[in-house]
């Protein structure tokens, strides 16, 4: 098994932030009224960070996913799961008409959150299966607490940038999808 194809979509995407940072964040960011006539805004979409401390912030997950999905063993499949992910966050942002321009890797992130859920709940082993089922629990606390019914965008103390807790939903809700397609219903080793 390639063990190093999970952490290649996490490289991937901090490649593609570093590449967009200070770049014209208007000509790369997810905006739904361009989608039709400029799709490959969902995938540099990702790259796009309003700040220092939101890059940060996302390098630092980005990270931190691909060490947890190389330790789990996540292969190629689930490394397809989340690149087919990627794309779909975006897409899933239509839903909320009022956010007119989103940036970020959090949305992506969540939908690598949920393709690891997905690899560590149909794992054979029970204590893998028992982390899969706490993160899990864990990622859908996060979801609701963020309430993104509530709203396209929200302020929290201390940051330098507004969170969009659409496109964690969404990024979560894709990857699910992405990693039933891919991954399917066989167990894990």
């Amino acid at each position: 098994m390639n063990r190093w194809a999970w952490p290649g979509v996490a490289l991937a995407l901090a490649l593609l932030a570093g590449a967009l940072w200070g770049a014209d964040r208007a000509r790369w960011d997810w905006q739904p009224a361009l989608a039709a006539a400029q799709p490959w805004r969902a995938f540099t979409a990702a790259g796009v960070h309003w700040s220092p401390m939101h890059l940060a912030m996302n390098l630092g997950a980005t990270a931190l996913l691909a060490w947890l999905g190389w330790r789990a063993g996540a292969g190629p499949r689930e490394a397809l799961a989340w690149a087919l992910a990627w794309p779909l966050t975006q897409l899933g942002l239509l839903m909320q008409p009022t956010l007119l321009h989103f940036g970020g890797l959090s949305g992506v992130l969540h939908a690598g959150v949920a393709v690891l859920i997905w690899r560590l709940v149909r794992h054979s082993h029970p204590r893998e299966r028992a982390i899969g089922l706490a993160l899990a629990a864990g990622l859908l606390l996060k979801l609701a607490l963020e309430a993104p019914w509530r709203g396209a965008t929200r302020a929290v103390e201390g940051w330098d940038f507004a969170l969009a807790p659409g496109a964690h939903a969404s990024g979560a809700l894709a990857g699910a999808v992405a990693a039933l397609l891919i991954c399917g219903w066989t167990r894990h080793d």
